[in-house]
């Protein structure tokens, strides 16, 4: 099929102009200060409109826990496994 009619490089640009991201507005939290998004909660504190909604504190606390019991658990698995005797590399 041929093409009609072209549109031109400024017809083009002029439909894409509305194409641009916008940076998206942010409100700021009166608890700790940080910017969160408009309408939800801030996901450095958890408070939301002036009361707690989520204590990220306690999940915190929790994540931490599990990461050092991953961490025990990994040093007990070495110690008990011996490490493969190394060949040298030949060049």
């Amino acid at each position: 099929m041929v093409i009609r009619m072209r549109h031109t490089r400024s017809h083009t640009a002029n439909r894409r102009s509305h194409h641009a991201l916008k940076a998206p507005n942010l409100a700021v939290c009166k608890n700790c200060g940080s910017q969160h998004r408009p309408h939800h909660m801030c996901l450095d504190c958890g408070f939301y409109n002036g009361r707690i909604v989520l204590d990220l504190a306690a999940k915190k606390k929790d994540r931490e826990a599990r990461i050092q019991a991953k961490r025990d658990a990994r040093k007990g698995q070495e110690s008990t496994e011996e490490a493969p005797a190394q060949t040298p590399a030949t060049v």
